[in-house]
């Protein structure tokens, strides 16, 4: 299989470029710049390698580098921001600051005649975020883009095989991005566009049935798109072999634990066991109103839950999870920060009783594992359904959790819901949902005065849940669910909307 190799210089688009690789039909993998060393690039056969953007200056030595034999591997290379300014400094060229050089958000940038530009006018937008910039390019080296802030926005050398620009090709912000992308993968790397997701299903099927074969398997089933499609791999793979364990910690949403257990276990077959394991998960976050330690709290117990079921059933070898790749970004990876630890990811306690962990997706985005779970034959409106955080509704319940605050939480997030759904909207949000925060304030009712809490409601648009926008909901929309709130639900007096994208924001609020 041909593949792509992103290299991880900690910037917020690395994800979104193997991303952008693979919408063209191309498989891109990502590695921390201090994972793999160029014996390990040349033995794994990548075609072509993009060095990923990056917060640092490179004439700081303590800044992430790389072996300069990158330069003489014989393979395509790509440089952007960061990764252009490594690639030039690698190579004997000039890079410094200054304030007049720097640019961030939308750039008119001109371009020359060249491989890396067929197709692309010579004028056009891109997106530039740096405050470094590129003074003198390497010997042997021609600069063939600029801005009017930036003298060398794009370069190559002469044998046509390193290549570097200073804007972000990856964003949709730039005009000719994909294009850009596209003429480095299919003009300079010569690959053949022939990655199929359905043989990337087919591929990892036969691996699970390889790695899993013999072995029973364990899967914590939340009726989630990624936990189903899971399942659904899983499944195929080690098929009886598979129980699925769906822990009802009380945190989920109006409705929903019927629900999981009427589709999977009734429905498709599968062997399901729930386990009610709501009054443990309260007991365990009484008191606790910081979401770092209510994540944690929630993985450990998940894990708990998991080994009781386990010693029920017998010895079971494998935990599987529907671990995805922003879940594993967000956690943190290499170098990269902390955002919020998953209860998946970073929230799995250091010793557990399983022989190994499965994560048939981790490798994969949400608009992935959706397509994996049609290929599959997940019902629509399984494949279509809305993310929900494992954590639950404790994490949308901003400080200390009581049945009181679930309650209205579960009221509030249903009419909400089933607000947007009846308006059928021409493109509806990606994820919509109602926040309870710790907020009271003072509102009035008939003739007497209240003191409830306040519910926010959130609506964003995506396609990847890396970045995301928030959705212009009709006021009506917003009207209504308001109204139906303040009226219908007890303790709750006041209605406000969030408009915040990510970022700077998270999806979630905590």
């Amino acid at each position: 299989m041909e593949k792509i190799l992103v290299l991880d210089f900690g910037g917020q688009y690395d994800q979104l470029i193997a991303r952008r690789v693979r919408e063209q039909n191309v498989y891109a993998e990502i590695h921390p710049y201090n994972r793999i060393s160029p014996e390990e690039i040349l033995k794994e056969g990548y075609k072509g390698i993009i060095l990923t953007g990056g917060p640092n200056s490179v004439y700081d030595l303590s800044s992430p580098h790389y072996d300069k034999a990158l330069l003489t591997l014989g393979i395509p290379v790509l440089g952007i921001c960061y990764g252009a300014q490594l690639l030039a400094y690698m190579a004997g060229g000039t890079v410094t600051g200054a304030k007049d050089s720097s640019e961030y958000g939308h750039a008119s940038v001109s371009l020359r005649e060249d491989i890396l530009f067929q197709g692309v006018p010579e004028e056009s937008t891109c997106w530039m975020s740096h405050t470094d910039y590129i003074k003198s390019v390497p010997k042997g080296y021609i600069v063939t883009g600029s801005t009017d802030r930036c003298p060398c926005a794009a370069f190559r050398d002469e044998k046509g095989m390193l290549f570097g620009v200073q804007f972000h090709p990856e964003v949709t912000h730039t005009e000719y991005g994909r294009k850009i992308l596209g003429n480095f993968l299919f003009g300079v790397c010569k690959v053949s566009g022939d990655w199929k997701m359905e043989d990337y299903a087919t591929t990892l099927i036969e691996e699970l049935k390889g790695r899993l074969g013999g072995k029973k398997v364990l899967l914590g089933l939340s009726g989630g798109v990624d936990s189903s499609v899971c399942a659904m791999l899983l499944n195929r793979a080690v098929g009886k072999d598979l129980i699925c364990v769906f822990v009802d910690h009380g945190l989920l949403r109006k409705g929903e634990a019927d629900l999981v257990e009427k589709t999977f276990r009734d429905e498709m077959g599968m062997n399901l066991i729930r386990a009610d394991a709501s009054e443990r998960f309260l007991k365990k976050l009484k008191g606790v109103s910081d979401p770092e330690s209510k994540r944690k709290i929630i993985g450990e117990e998940f894990i708990r839950v998991f080994e009781a079921q386990a010693k029920k059933i017998g010895h079971v070898n494998a935990l599987a999870q529907g671990t995805i790749y922003p879940d594993v970004i967000e956690s943190g990876k290499g170098d990269s920060a902390v955002i919020k630890s998953h209860h998946n990811v970073g929230g799995l306690p250091d010793v557990i009783s399983f022989d190994e962990i499965v994560e048939p997706l981790r490798d994969l985005f949400k608009d992935e594992v959706r397509e994996i779970g049609r290929l599959l034959g997940l019902p629509d409106e399984l494949v279509r359904r809305q993310p929900f955080p494992g954590p639950g509704l404790a994490v949308r319940i901003i400080g200390e959790i009581t049945e009181e605050k679930i309650r209205m939480l579960q009221d509030a997030d249903a009419i909400f819901r089933e607000t947007v759904d009846r308006e059928c909207l021409p493109e509806a949000p990606a994820q919509y949902f109602a926040v309870l925060t710790d907020t009271r304030s003072v509102g009035v009712m008939g003739d007497a005065r209240t003191y409830g809490y306040t519910v926010a409601l959130r609506a964003v648009t995506t396609d990847d849940f890396m970045t995301a926008e928030w959705t212009r909901l009709p006021y009506e929309v917003l009207e209504t669910a308001s109204r139906r709130i303040t009226n219908e639900v007890h303790g709750i007096s006041r209605v406000v909307f969030d408009i915040s994208s990510k970022p700077p924001a998270t999806v979630e609020w905590e």
